[in-house]
Order: C-alpha cells, then structure tokens, then sequence
C-alpha cells in the first residue's frame, strides 16, 4: 500500500494537475479569509464551510485519474497481476488523493492563528470544522475513485463524478419536493439520510455526533469495497 499512496502521491506532482488544483483551491481560501477578516468577523467555520459546495467540483478532479489512467496507459494489467492485495492498491489511492484534498485546508491553519492573535478564539470549532469537511471530502473521493473504476476516459470519470455529486448536492431539495407528496413522501426521508451537506454541517455548529462521524465513515468503506469489486472483476475477466 505504501509504494501505490507514493506512486500516486508523486503523479499529482509530476503534472501540473495538483498545482492548478492546489493553487487554485488556495485562491479561494485566500479571497474567503480577506472578505471575513474585512469583515471584522473572526469566525474560521465560515471560511470552511464556504468551501463544502465547491468541494462537490473540486474532489471529481483530484480523483478523475486515480483508476483510468493506468486503463488507458495499459499498465493496469501490470499491477492487478502484481502479488499486492487489491484493498492495499484501493487504500493507496484513495490515501494519496486524500493527502493531497488535505495538503489543501493547511492554509487554514495560518488563519486561524490570525485570528487567534486579534481575539480569543475557540480551537475546537475549528478543530469539529475540519473534521466534517475532511470527512465529507473523504467520501467524495471514496466516489469518485469508484467512478474512476468504470471508464479509460478521465474526462468521462469528472464529469460522471460531478454530475453524481450535484445529485447529491440537491438531496434536501429533493426531500423538500416529495415531502407532502401522498404516494412518494417516503423518499423525503431517503433523500434526507444522502444529505451530505447537512451532515457535514452539524461540524460547522459544534455539534460532535458519533453517528456522522460513523455515517461518513460507512459511506466512505462501501465505496471503498465497491472499488476494490471492480478491479477484482478485472482481474479474473
């Protein structure tokens, strides 16, 4: 698992994908700490959530390449016939994706100690912010890694993989929809337990609930399983 997270930590760097992504996503940060602090509000939870729906875009490229591209480089024979576990090539993926999504909220690190020199601030809603976000980030490319598994195109796996994640993005207004519909209304609850956002939101509040933490989580292993199926497929076809 070890050599596949730095095959595939290394390939974010030898290209210029992860340095527009990095950079990019920085920008971002950066413009969102300028209008808070302008703003005279010290709050680091506004800065991290403003970044939750951007995320749904961010994460289907850092993760478009993960499967297909060794598909279409035809070295996926290669290393599915290699005496490595197919969980050990799924984790090292899915564990260098995620270190780079990481490597991506270290900004806010520098921003909460701006804060933290002008007024007393609490670490542990920003500490409970971070957690939700990385933990929605984690079952995004959980996801999108699994879609990756199902085309050679990596354009074909970022689209489908952001396409799904509107899907997702639009769950509690699918709730709202059928809510108070006579034959569908049981969907609203379906819709509501695959909102994602409002999951991850409950960090934002402070409020630190095992029971997100373990649906993410769970989410995340289907996934994860669901993956290492598809190239478990591949080998023996």
């Amino acid at each position: 698992m070890r050599a596949v997270f730095k095959r595939e930590f290394k390939a974010y760097f030898t290209t210029p994908i992860g340095y527009i992504v990095l950079c990019a996503f920085y920008a971002y940060l950066g413009l969102m700490f300028w209008t808070t602090y302008g703003a005279g509000v010290p709050d680091i939870t506004g800065i991290i959530s403003g970044t939750s729906v951007i995320n749904f875009f961010f994460i289907p490229i850092l993760t478009m390449r993960l499967m297909c591209e060794d598909r279409r480089q035809k070295v996926d024979q290669a290393l599915l016939t290699a005496p490595v576990k197919l969980i050990s090539i799924v984790l090292g993926k899915f564990l260098a994706a995620f270190a780079v999504f990481a490597m991506a909220y270290a900004p806010t690190v520098i921003f909460e100690l701006v804060f933290a020199s002008k007024v007393s601030v609490n670490v542990m809603t920003y500490i409970y912010s971070l957690i939700g976000v990385l933990l929605l980030g984690a079952t995004l490319i959980s996801i999108g890694m699994f879609i990756s598994c199902l085309t050679e195109s990596t354009a074909v796996a970022a689209i489908l993989a952001i396409v799904v994640n509107i899907v997702f993005m639009l769950m509690s207004m699918f709730s709202d929809a059928v809510k108070d519909n006579k034959w569908f209304g049981w969907l609203s609850k379906v819709f509501d337990k695959l909102d994602f956002i409002t999951a991850s939101e409950n960090f934002n509040y402070s409020i630190f609930r095992f029971a997100d933490i373990i649906y993410f989580v769970s989410i995340t292993a289907v996934f994860v399983f669901l993956s290492v199926r598809s190239l478990e497929k591949r080998r023996w076809s």
